[in-house]
Parts: structure tokens; sequence; C-alpha cells
């Protein structure tokens, strides 16, 4: 695993008992100093308790720490649940000894059920105890789900001569599909950068990677990313240059974990990417990418290894999009196994087939209009997904 320490934070993980088998299901990052913040938030209409809280709180641009659990989602938990979800954030702010309002708060899991409370006040004082700049490692399981894998990534860039670091971890395996970002996500930096311009970055960065991702077409709550920098390296972001160096590094850092979280989608056997170019506007291959990849027809026949490539050329016409039936190439890896709207016979087919074989695919709709591009990052539905869905709870 990568070396996850930015200067300035730490992370602890512990066990408070609500999840089963003594796992870690309470988590804290803390910044030594006060940070500036922005975050991005489901699109759901139906957002959880910690997701209404801190759309308030960062409006101020300014926190300090992030408790976060996992085992129960305090979504639908009526007035209490936002009570909860303030009591979370003010233990951890008596443990810390910083303001109330400095901390933000998320939570995951099952949906409706209350949050035992009590369980995390009394978690607190040993999480706080367990805070260190490595802890982000025991932080990775504690907000783990259904995952199988922890997921993290770890950058560091320049500005000025001075060094920064990025650190990024992420939760997310089912309920994924683009609409803000479908898990949870926690950026930490040292860089220097005000809230506007690390919002409008973070904007950026997210709709080219989470919102590029869909496992079962299934939109989260409590979907919310949180970027934090304490500026403590001394690399200021002063200059539209440093911006678009910061933005690249940052928006490698949420693909690389949008692309974990796909590698990692609930029973999946392949990660596949929808490739779609040729159209109007990139909106449009948006559109279709999207509409592919959340297909359940084609997402069934990639586990089953069967080139079907009707299911997808029918996806892409119901997409809502200007297209040509006649000008559609579908490409399986490099194999052409669709020209001018028409298949290209049995020996194709079986050599798509083979592609199909692969852990990793890529399926390419050429329309052959115009210059817009996109990419979507999906994965197959396997037995397993339904297995995983129906016992959820149980």
């Amino acid at each position: 695993m990568e070396n996850l320490i930015c200067p300035g934070f730490m992370a602890a993980g512990v066990a408070s008992g609500l999840k089963k088998a003594g796992e870690k299901d309470l988590a804290i990052i803390f910044s030594k100093i006060p940070a500036k913040v922005a975050g991005v938030f489901t699109g759901n209409k139906i957002k959880a308790a910690p997701v209404l809280l801190d759309m308030e709180r960062i409006k101020s641009g300014i926190g300090q720490a992030l408790i976060v659990n996992s085992g129960n989602a305090n979504c639908c938990t009526g007035d209490k649940g936002l009570d909860d979800a303030k009591t979370m954030a003010s233990f951890a702010a008596s443990g810390l000894g910083i303001p109330e309002d400095r901390v933000l708060v998320c939570s995951t899991g099952v949906i409706g059920e209350p949050l035992p409370i009590d369980r995390i006040q009394q978690a607190i004082p040993g999480l706080v105890d367990s805070l260190r700049p490595e802890g982000f490692y025991d932080l990775t399981r504690a907000i783990m789900t259904t995952d199988t894998v922890p997921k993290s990534v770890s950058r560091q860039g320049k500005i000025d001569g001075k060094t920064f670091t990025v650190i990024g971890v992420t939760k997310g395996s089912g309920m994924i599909c683009p609409d803000m970002a479908t898990m949870l996500c926690f950026i930490c930096t040292d860089i220097n950068a005000d809230h506007e311009l690390l919002k409008k970055l973070l904007d950026n960065a997210t709709k080219r990677s989470f919102n590029r991702i869909t496992i079962d077409g299934d939109t989260s709550t409590n979907d919310t990313v949180i970027i934090m920098a304490n500026g403590l390296s001394g690399a200021v972001i002063k200059s539209s240059e440093h911006m678009d160096y910061f933005q690249n590094l940052l928006d490698d850092v949420l693909i690389d974990l949008a692309k974990q979280i796909v590698r990692d989608g609930e029973g999946a056997t392949k990660f596949v990417e929808i490739c779609v170019r040729g159209a109007l506007s990139d909106n449009d291959a948006h559109k279709i990418a999207s509409t592919v990849a959340n297909s359940n027809l084609v997402k069934t026949a990639l586990f089953g290894e069967d080139a079907n490539w009707g299911r997808i050329i029918a996806a892409a016409g119901r997409a809502k999009v200007p297209l040509d039936q006649g000008k559609i190439n579908i490409f399986f890896d490099d194999v052409l196994m669709v020209k001018n709207g028409m298949g290209c016979g049995k020996a194709v087919e079986a050599e798509a087939t083979r592609v199909l074989m692969k852990p990793e695919i890529s399926i390419s709709i050429d329309l052959n209009m115009g210059k817009g591009c996109a990419s979507v990052f999906t994965c197959d539905f396997s037995v397993e997904y339904v297995k995983i869905n129906a016992d959820y709870r149980s």
C-alpha cells in the first residue's frame, strides 16, 4: 500500500460495535491546524442526516476534523437522526478540543435504522487516542461496507520548489451510479488554496472521475466527497498555471480512486471501459456511454462472456441523442464487431468472445458523426451481486 501520510493530518479507525465481529467501524481525520474545506454531495433527493449537516457547515470553508461511521447510514431517521449527527460531531470536537462547527460528519451503511449514538460516544476517547499520521490505513478499513479491499492513493507535486502531498481514501462497491459521487471519499492535502478555488477544483475532478463510473445504476443517499487543505507545505496556488497543475494531480487521484471502486464492484469479475466517440458533442457521447454502461442486459452479457453486440447498439439507441445506425462501428478492444450498424460475422464474434474472457475490457462505439467523446467505467453483473444485495441487512 502507498505511503498514506500527509503533513499536518492524523487519522484513526476503531471498532465501536456498529458492525459485527468486532470490525472497525468508526474513524476520524484531524488536521493540526484549521484547514480550508470543500465538498460535493449526493444528487439524490433523499439525503442522510450527515449530508444535510455537512452541506451547512462546509459553507464556512473552514474545517479541522471529520468523523465517519460505517454500518449505519443515519438516513431516514427524522429529527433524531440530525440530532445524532450533531451529537457525533460534538463528541469528536470535545475529544479533540476544537469548536464543534469545525467537525464534519459522514455515515454509511443500512438506511432507516437509528444510529446507536451511545456506542459512538463510548468509542470516542479511544478513537482520539489512536490518532497518528499513519492512521489512514485503519481509516480505510473502518469505512468499508461491502468493499472487499481498502481503497487509497497518494501523490506528490511541487509548486515554486515546494513539495506538497495529496492523499485520498474512498469506500464504495455497490449502490454506485454517477450523480455526484456515489460513495464516501476524503482528500487531504497540505497545499494552500482558498475554499472557493478548492470547490471549483473538486467539482471539476468529480465530474471527470466519480461521475464517470457505474456499478449498478443506484445513487446513494449518503454520497460525499470532502477535501481538506491545511497549507502546511507552503506551496500556494496563486496563478492559472498552478491551478492547472494541481487540477491535473487532483484529477489523477480521483480517477485512480474511481477505478478502484469499479474494480471492487459487488460480485464483479470484469472491469469495463465504455468509450463513445464521433458524437455531435461530448455530452451526447456521455449520455450514450452511461446508458450502455448501466444496461443490465449488457452487464449480464459481459458476465456470461457473450459478445451480444445487439444489446449494446440497442442501449445506444435509447440514449435519446442523435445518431445514424448506418454509421455506427463497435469494437471489443481492437476487434471490429459492428461496421456501419451491422455485425461482421461469426468469425469476428468468436474473436470478440475471446476478448470478453479477459478481466479488463474496452468497448468502443464510434458514431462517425462529430468530434464528441466520453468514457464511462463499469463492471459486469454476476450471480454474486444478487447474493450480496439479497442478504445485505442479514
